[in-house]
């Protein structure tokens, strides 16, 4: 194997280039991509009352719930009763980006193929079963598998196991964060010349009374909109009250483009590059000054080779929060200057609300999407503008546009910073 140089560049050769090959989603939209896609471009909001648990107790009862999804339809079903729900969901989301990129028979070299997911979470629900089994039962009745099936690597180990996936396995944790850093970093790998595929995105199913009571008492969540769920999550209106938590997963299939040629695969969009950074300020607020969002953006653009004024979208966080959505307004003022008001940005989360660790997958396969399809997907929800949002948030209505550059951005708890810059491939 020829080692490759940190910029990404084989030693001897030049520059490794990494496309997207195949998409999968299951999302609070529905059970594929294309419930995904068509959900976006018309505006539907996927959110609704709280059917997993009985939340009537609660401030905050409704969040983007997964409808309809059943793991016996993907998985073994004695596999799948040990299995936390979001492994469960990993699997079949892999399994409809493998077969979209035409790679489900399997892998010439399964050694020079990884997997790498983003997680903020993991497989809460089976921590919270077996701690209830324990308080009511006793130790006797607790699974061997509720502590194992509940760490956060499980999507991705089940993943590789299913797959029958050798080479590099890892998971990214950084909260809101993870599932754009997952996407970057496979890009890395690829670019180090360890592999040719790469199977990432990030993945969270953790809805349940504690994790909306913890979040609603760091008031950060909507309590008004009970009764209307559709029109809770309102990133960058200015009666926007809190995100909406949500659960889902999108997996995309990377390649190394010499290798997605040479068998003639479908390519959506290219990985340019993607960097992060660190607030250093707060566990839960974001840096008022906006310097860690802004450092990573402008890295990314530095390291993916693109100037400011190329970028045709921007997928923004827009997770809904008063404070949040203010301070990303202000950050990408500062990256792109006057420019910054002719650039379209929009949020996924107006319509799947915010799924954590997954969140930052389904927004880059959404950037790919809208790629591919020279198509922008709106921020619904946009009613009553805010001064200090004062942005072209393609309110309400899907655009048609001319996108050559998307930059997709994630931040999140910790003061977790990420960003990465996606290219329109066109041969």
């Amino acid at each position: 194997m020829t080692p490759a140089s940190s910029n990404g560049r084989r030693r001897d050769s030049a520059p490794i280039r990494v496309v997207i090959t195949g998409l999968g989603a299951i999302s609070p939209l529905g059970l594929t991509v294309h419930d995904f896609w068509d959900g976006l471009t018309h505006g539907r909001s996927g959110i609704g009352r709280i059917t997993q648990f009985d939340a009537s107790g609660l401030p905050c009862q409704i969040a983007g719930e997964i409808r309809g999804f059943d793991p016996k339809n993907f998985v073994d079903h004695k596999d799948a009763r040990r299995m936390a729900r979001c492994s469960q969901i990993a699997v079949a989301t892999a399994r409809e980006a493998l077969t979209d990129a035409g790679l489900i028979e399997g892998f010439a070299d399964p050694e020079r193929v990884g997997v790498l997911l983003g997680s903020a979470i993991g497989g809460l629900d089976r921590l919270d079963e077996g701690a209830r089994v324990l308080r009511t039962r006793g130790v006797t009745r607790v699974s061997p598998f509720s502590v194992p099936e509940s760490v956060i690597n499980m999507p991705a180990h089940h993943i590789s196991k299913a797959y029958r996936v050798l080479g590099p396995l890892n998971t990214c944790v950084t909260a809101c964060a993870a599932g754009t850093q997952a996407v970057g970093e496979a890009a890395e790998v690829i670019r180090r010349g360890v592999a040719d595929v790469m199977i990432t995105g990030g993945v969270e199913a953790a809805i349940c009374d504690l994790t909306i009571a913890g979040f609603v008492a760091m008031r950060a969540m909507p309590t008004s909109y009970n009764d209307a769920p559709e029109r809770s999550s309102r990133p960058f209106d200015k009666h926007r009250e809190g995100f909406v938590f949500s659960e889902g997963c999108a997996i995309l299939i990377l390649e190394r483009l010499e290798h997605a040629l040479a068998r003639g695969a479908k390519i959506y969009a290219e990985v340019m590059g993607y960097a992060s950074s660190s607030d250093a300020y707060h566990v839960a607020a974001p840096d008022p000054s906006g310097a860690g969002a802004i450092r990573a953006m402008k890295w990314a653009l530095k390291y993916s080779g693109v100037r400011p004024e190329e970028i045709s979208y921007i997928n923004a966080h827009g997770s809904s929060t008063p404070l949040n959505d203010a301070n990303e307004t202000a950050a990408i003022k500062h990256v792109f200057g006057e420019q910054a008001y002719n650039i379209p940005v929009s949020s996924t989360k107006s319509m799947i609300g915010h799924p954590m660790g997954a969140s930052g997958a389904l927004e880059a396969a959404a950037c790919a999407l809208s790629l591919y399809h020279q198509l922008l997907h709106p921020t619904i929800n946009y009613e009553t503008p805010d001064p200090d949002c004062d942005l072209d948030y393609v309110p309400n209505v899907a655009r048609p546009a001319v996108v050559n550059y998307a930059l997709s951005n994630s931040f999140g708890l910790g003061g977790q910073n990420a960003c990465l810059v996606l290219r329109r491939y066109q041969g």
